[in-house]
């Protein structure tokens, strides 16, 4: 892994040089995961992407946490990294945001790796367009309606919910590596 050398002047500087070394963390797992490892299931209680009849991806999923909490797939969280963003990036645009079940999952393997990877594009074509002014505006998403939770919030948020999701398909991988 090669830390990110960017200069962090200005707090959108610093934002972008965290962001920059979460993603250098995660593409060490993205370059190393295989085709089989996203819908390994590594315990009998798991949450994890199934086929619909009409053969779309479909996420296992809750609207009230279930305890215990299932142990997600390879394929669940990159599909849950891909809806949260997705949702991010259309708050962040002033676009109308993505439902949960409009997000689809392009499948194992490389077509995963190349929608999060265009994901982090987009993510860093925005954070290209902001200000350390605009950091100080209210945030459009998590917070909605919370003018406490500025966007700089948000572009946190984004770094440790991105380094949360690299951190378990990253041990996902291993353990299954080593299994």
């Amino acid at each position: 892994m090669t830390a990110p050398t960017r200069s962090a002047a200005g707090r959108v500087g610093l934002l972008r040089w965290q962001f920059d070394l979460t993603w250098s963390l995660f593409e060490y797992h993205l370059e190393r995961l295989e085709p089989e490892d996203f819908l390994w299931e590594p315990a009998p209680l798991c949450w994890t992407l199934r086929r619909s009849p009409e053969g779309a991806w479909v996420p296992d999923w809750a609207d009230t946490e279930p305890d215990p909490v299932p142990v997600p797939t390879v394929a669940w969280v990159s599909w849950h990294i891909g809806w949260w963003w997705s949702v991010t990036l259309d708050h962040a645009r002033g676009e109308r945001p993505r439902e949960r079940t409009e997000i689809v999952w392009p499948g194992a393997g490389e077509p995963t790796l190349t929608w999060l990877r265009s994901l982090r594009t987009e993510w860093l074509a925005h954070l290209g367009t902001l200000t350390d002014a605009d950091l100080d505006t209210p945030a459009p998403f998590p917070w909605p309606d919370d003018p406490s939770h500025t966007k700089a919030h948000m572009l946190a948020w984004v770094n440790a919910e991105l380094m949360k999701n690299a951190t378990e398909i990253g041990q996902l991988r291993m353990v299954r590596a080593a299994s």
